[in-house]
């Protein structure tokens, strides 16, 4: 008997999440699931990432693969967009610290970016004697491709949910993965809603200019990367038809607006090692990591209104056949 289609074939080109960024890729080889390996049944694809060392090839679930499209490439640069405003919030800096943006080069400036790489050589082209020998034309970088070195550099970054959360992660879990229950949506407070309560709690005990910018700037982080990642990283399996359903019947509002706490706090799971992949020095860091884990201190002192068991319903049996 044939073995079955699976979503992609070998030398398929794709896009592939390493960490929370999406890369161009190649599917060397198509795993099936073999009759004895009952707890895994995923599909895997050996994958070479354009651009890297083969070293970097992997073994990947098919979840973590995406159709080479439009559509996707576009996801492709929102998730990098997203990357861009939390590096832009990390260089919101206390009065009188540390050179302006654009200014001389810091701890941050690790790893060049393509455009400053094209005005380098813009530079170096127009310092270049006419008399001197055509060189060879350079090879255009990819900007969707990562430099290996500064792939190796990275280091995860930790975000310590305080220990009066962890519990409703546990539940979570339990509630929809174990009892086939389902978060109600709309939630009754989305997570727009808790991070504008957020901001104004903050602005009721007096802010400095330097500081409310800062706090706008990391709660649009927090929105951004929540209503990019929700889809392909924060939902499990069985909420994935609840997912498309909402998307038919939203189709042009943020998950921001839809969704809630729990949902958020997953975020903050997998926030560590997405930060992990923007070029934040030590300073930058450890001013994002105040802002996240104050923003999380209140989750914890609201938890008893945002986090209910009584807003997961169990799910119809109708909805049972389109979860398998």
């Amino acid at each position: 008997m044939a073995p079955p289609k699976t979503k992609f074939g070998e030398n398929e080109k794709v896009l592939c999440f390493h960490g929370p960024l999406l890369y161009e890729a190649k599917v060397l080889e198509v795993q099936q699931p073999s009759k004895g390996q009952a707890k895994d049944k995923q599909v895997k694809y050996f994958i070479h990432y354009s651009g890297w060392n083969k070293n970097w090839d992997e073994w990947v679930p098919e979840s973590r693969v995406l159709k080479f499209s439009d559509a996707n490439q576009g996801k492709q640069k929102e998730l990098r967009e997203a990357q861009a405003k939390i590096k832009k919030q990390s260089k919101v800096k206390p009065r009188g610290q540390g050179p302006p943006e654009g200014g001389e080069k810091g701890e941050g400036s690790r790893s060049s970016t393509p455009s400053v790489e094209k005005q380098q050589a813009k530079r170096a082209a127009e310092q270049t004697p006419i008399t001197e020998p055509p060189r060879k034309k350079r090879v255009r970088a990819d900007p969707t491709v990562e430099a290996e070195e500064t792939f190796m550099t990275r280091v995860e970054i930790k975000v310590k949910i305080p220990d009066e959360l962890k519990p409703w992660l546990v539940d979570d879990w339990d509630l929809i993965t174990r009892q086939k229950q389902l978060f109600h949506l709309p939630a009754k407070t989305n997570v727009e809603k808790i991070l504008e309560d957020y901001l104004q709690q903050k602005k009721s005990k007096g802010l400095s200019p330097n500081q409310e910018s800062a706090i706008l700037e990391v709660t649009a982080g927090i929105k951004e990367y929540f209503n990019v990642m929700l889809g392909t990283q924060l939902l499990y399996k069985f909420e994935r038809p609840q997912y498309a359903e909402i998307l038919a019947d939203h189709p042009d509002t943020p998950m921001a607006q839809i969704y809630g706490a729990p949902h958020l706090l997953r975020l903050f799971v997998k926030l560590g090692s997405m930060l992990a992949y923007t070029p934040l020095d030590e300073k930058s860091v450890q001013l994002l990591l105040t802002h996240l884990h104050d923003f999380l201190k209140y989750l914890q002192r609201n938890s008893s209104s945002l986090f209910n068991v009584a807003d997961y319903e169990v799910a119809p049996p109708e909805y049972h056949r389109k979860a398998v």
